[in-house]
């Protein structure tokens, strides 16, 4: 029977030739993720469990991201959590402060996940490296603790959807226009426990930084996981940073699709989530008069050398408005690095922009940029919730890099054109 690329990847990982829709399998994991949120919860079920050793201290990454560097005690203390469990475990991946980046920017770049690998992690964004051709997807903490346990979880085989997306895509259209305008097209819940696999010339043309931004929101459309068939941009990615032998995964051609849209994007201008949810897109010239009062360029989402390339040429040259706070955070420390050897910081810092190391910090709502009452942000993260950013009288738009710098210059949203 024919196979999307999702179904081979479970299939190969459950130990049978082949799987359907809906079926429960039990499936082997490659590499499972917690952070500082959510890897305690895990640690306190494992050891519950009366384990003693995790299945693989090679595969289990441990990234505090979310509220490290510290920024209170009680943050300390669940960071304190990871660091010893890691010690104890003899963790080889757990990434210290200085080492630590936002975990989904992180592990691609490091070579930690590859293709065809079968990834899991307690943080919803973990579908972010189905740009590589992985199956990736968030679980809860006490999954992480299975598969601590046993390197082993349960799946139900979701349905796949077939996004086809067509034309030439304008200078500062990029994969997160994409993925904003196709949750504005299908809603917070159209791909609700499905694959969506994303195809077509627009895709092709993405770099594989911009893909990483797609399938990063998958979850924001309620997709089990977003996934994308490796080519040549993928393999020239990953080989120069692959740290074990991988496998490469593609959908049969008569492979079957719930459904299958397609969208052209020829000419189509960038895209801005409006508050309170990500299917609420609009054009960004349709929000030309929406004042602003903080903009951030980072996060898992968009924190990426080639995000900063794009919002340093915008900037370049400009200061930030004075009403406006620019908050600029490099998601990983060779991307600090990187932005730094080219100038980048100069250009930001000289806009009058702040700089912070690596962390999640402002897109959840944890530190580094809260909102206070009536105060509205423009964000390259990927959530727009009520209050996710601070007071839940605030107010937060989503767009790309190039947007938010252009915005952060005029004090409202503004494309960048």
């Amino acid at each position: 029977m024919p196979q999307t690329i999702t179904e081979k990847i479970l299939a190969a990982h459950a130990g049978k030739g082949q799987v359907t829709p809906g079926e429960f399998i039990e499936a082997r994991v490659d590499v499972a993720l917690g952070n500082d949120i959510t890897a305690p919860l895990a640690i306190d079920a494992f050891r519950k469990s009366g384990a003693k050793q995790v299945w693989d201290n090679k595969r289990l990454m441990l990234v505090p991201d979310h509220y490290a560097p510290n920024k209170d005690i009680l943050s300390a203390q669940q960071c304190k959590v990871l660091r010893d469990f890691a010690r104890e475990q003899g963790i080889e991946h757990y990434f210290e402060v200085g080492r630590m980046g936002v975990e989904h920017a992180l592990l691609p770049e490091q070579g930690l996940v590859l293709p065809g690998d079968l990834v899991i992690g307690a943080d919803s964004h973990t579908c972010t490296y189905g740009a590589i051709g992985a199956f990736s997807t968030g679980v809860g903490s006490t999954d992480l603790a299975a598969v601590m346990i046993s390197g082993k979880l349960w799946f139900k085989v979701p349905q796949s959807l077939k996004f086809v997306c067509k034309g030439k895509l304008g200078k500062h259209f990029t994969g997160k226009d994409i993925i904003l305008y196709t949750i504005g097209q299908i809603g917070v819940d159209g791909a609700n426990y499905c694959a969506m696999e994303f195809t077509g010339e627009a895709i092709s043309a993405l770099g594989v930084e911009e893909r990483l931004s797609l399938c990063n929101m998958a979850i924001e459309a309620g997709g089990k996981n977003g996934i994308i068939e490796p080519d040549a941009k993928t393999e020239e990615y990953v080989n120069s940073r692959a740290k074990r032998p991988y496998k490469i995964y593609r959908s049969d051609a008569e492979a079957q699709y719930a459904k299958t849209y397609a969208f052209d994007f020829t000419g189509m201008e960038p895209q801005v989530a409006c508050p309170n949810l990500p299917s609420n897109v609009k054009p960004v010239s349709q929000l030309k008069d929406t004042r602003i009062d903080q903009v951030v360029i980072g996060s898992c989402t968009n924190g990426r050398i080639t995000d900063l390339r794009q919002a340093a040429e915008i900037i370049k040259g400009h200061k930030v408005h004075p009403k406006v706070r620019l908050i600029v955070i490099p998601a990983t420390p060779a991307v600090y690095k990187q932005a730094m050897a080219e100038g980048l910081l100069d250009i930001f810092m000289d806009a009058e922009a702040a700089v912070s190391t690596p962390t999640c910090g402002p897109c959840l709502g944890g530190y580094m940029g809260i909102l206070a009452e009536g105060e509205r942000a423009l964000a390259t993260t990927n959530r727009n919730f009520t209050g996710r950013m601070g007071h839940v009288k605030s107010e937060v738009y989503l767009c790309n890099p190039a947007v938010a710098a252009a915005s952060a210059v005029t004090g409202y949203i503004t494309g960048p054109e």
